[in-house]
């Protein structure tokens, strides 16, 4: 099982890794498949066991999920899931109307709390440049705290599926329309898509040049040199949609 902790070995076999009781517990109630689950005496005691009723079930000691876990602190159970299919996530629909575009997004943490915003606001479907880190990987499957089982995300092309998309592309830019102006769209008649760019470089100029409604975030402060891209993520999402 420790092979699984090598992120190539759960792409060749489209799996990926859950730990926790909480993420755990999102996974045994979503429709994703359950390869494996090993769990410690403690969360069978609690009720955890009788939950799994999909593939193999292993009671481990604390030192086995340790060997098991890519956590500094290993919680209780660890799962092997399967990947769904991007089909499977067409009834999800998209809240308002918004699709999250993430270009070249490198930080776990950020994409799993971007992937956790756009759940809260009901965006089901988001779309990466390819060299976006993996929705599977195990740090994103933590941070996005369940998102990973309700959120449809597709690698592409990103400036050529902009290109095509036939809907307005907001992007931040330092040239653009500052969001302290009304920027609500009436997105049920009009969907749109919002492009998140690199944490240090922003949006590359090849997705750039499709964006057709640039934005800014004032920065009101003055002090501060840039905002981490997830929180911009979160502020022009709850504009847009609120």
């Amino acid at each position: 099982m420790a092979a699984y902790r090598l992120q190539k070995r759960c792409d060749e076999e489209a799996v990926f890794v859950v730990e926790g009781p909480k993420l755990a517990g999102e996974a045994l109630a979503s429709g994703f498949g359950i390869r494996t689950v090993c769990a410690t005496a403690e969360w069978s005691a609690e009720g955890g066991a009788r939950r799994v009723e999909r593939g193999e079930f292993y009671e481990v000691s604390e030192a086995e999920l340790e060997r098991l876990s890519s956590m500094k602190t290993p919680n209780q159970v660890w799962m092997l899931v399967e990947r769904k299919g991007l089909d499977d996530f067409k009834d999800l629909g998209d809240s308002e109307g918004l699709v999250l575009a993430l270009d070249r997004i490198q930080d776990p943490g950020n994409m799993g709390t971007m992937m956790r915003t756009a759940d809260w606001y009901g965006i089901r479907h988001i779309v990466c440049s390819k060299d976006t880190v993996s929705c599977y990987n195990p740090k994103v499957v933590q941070a996005s705290m369940g998102a990973v089982f309700r959120t449809r995300v597709d690698y592409v092309d990103l400036p050529q599926w902009l290109a095509g998309c036939g809907m307005p592309v907001y992007g931040a830019s330092l040239q653009g329309r500052p969001i302290t102006e009304r920027l609500t769209l009436n997105t049920e008649h009009s969907p749109a898509v919002l492009l998140i760019g690199n944490e240090s470089r922003g949006i590359s100029p090849e997705a750039m040049a499709q964006v057709t409604d640039p934005v800014l975030i004032p920065n009101i402060g003055g002090t501060a040199e840039s905002l981490n891209a997830s929180v911009a993520a979160a502020i022009l999402i709850d504009r847009l949609i609120g």
